[in-house]
């Protein structure tokens, strides 16, 4: 089990965060906030990259800081940009990466080549990663973090710039991954965790604002949630006087997605919450910033 303990963060006189509890176990964690919440800061304290200015993060009891190089020994970090030779090729490059872990080569290179099969790079093992794809390169990052089969997995911005199709591949990948470690997913793309983690865990104002699984935060809004159809120039008005979460085209008319706690109207559909709508709600204030 990994905790954080109380654990609070300056940077001179700007506290970027303060006084964080959590707890992870085996599986998947989504770590969501708008850019600039702190979440990073949270991710390079977890990777020892950052000290907390207090409190402690501790590894089955232990402070992290004091396990030192046993720690990092658990540990796989895929940073929001990680470095490579564009000219290696996938074999060559998590070689290099072995090496320096202090990783036997012919130990290395067996588990090379189950990474590359896990992250479905088998056939182009040998190709320089120049002609690769965003969605390809991720794919080699997962599998250099992965190199030393840790127990904690953590991942930063892992989908920035990958298309659809790219991005369920990795969400199928974090979901079979979860099942024997920690892998915590730090996001502001809230379509990337919904369907895969097993706990979010939202940080505001400095501090963890909400934690729990998915479908128990998305009913903190049960009964909130309405969309009905309304023409186009009836949308400004509304705006004014509900939140709206989103809006769209539709057979000639606005479709409206909004958040209310007055009186049903007749036009009105009620419809269940979703995270994108607990996400939209609570940082309305960084959306209206």
């Amino acid at each position: 089990m990994l905790i954080v303990e109380n654990v609070s963060k300056n940077f001179g006189k700007f506290e970027a965060l303060k006084k964080v509890n959590l707890e992870f176990k085996n599986g998947v964690y989504g770590l969501l906030a708008p850019n600039g919440a702190g979440k990073t800061t949270l991710i390079k304290m977890l990777t020892t990259l950052l000290f907390p200015s207090s409190g402690a993060i501790l590894y089955e009891g232990k402070d992290i800081i004091k396990m030192d190089e046993d720690y990092r020994g658990l540990l796989g970090y895929l940073p929001q940009e990680f470095g490579y030779y564009k000219n290696y090729t996938p074999t060559a490059y998590l070689l290099y990466i072995a090496a320096l872990k202090g990783m036997e080569r012919g130990v290395a290179k067996e588990r090379i080549k189950e990474l590359l099969q896990l992250v479905a790079l088998e056939e182009v093992a040998d190709k320089k990663m120049k002609k690769f794809s965003g969605g390809m390169i991720q794919r080699v990052g997962i599998a250099q973090a992965m190199l030393n089969d840790p127990k904690i997995l953590i991942l930063d911005e892992p989908t920035a710039g990958l298309d659809p199709k790219e991005r369920v591949r990795f969400r199928n990948l974090l979901t079979n991954l979860g099942r024997d470690r920690i892998v915590i997913l730090s996001t502001h793309i809230v379509s990337d965790v919904e369907s895969i983690a097993n706990e979010i865990i939202m940080i505001k104002d400095k501090k963890v604002l909400l934690q729990g699984m998915v479908s128990d935060i998305c009913n903190r809004l049960n009964g909130k949630v309405y969309e009905t159809k309304m023409e186009f120039n009836k949308v400004g008005d509304f705006r004014k006087k509900h939140h709206t979460l989103s809006e769209k085209q539709e057979g000639g008319k606005m479709q409206v997605r909004f958040l209310t706690e007055e009186l049903a109207q007749p036009e009105w559909r009620q419809v269940h919450p979703n995270l994108e709508d607990v996400f939209l709600h609570v940082y309305q204030d960084e959306a209206l910033g």
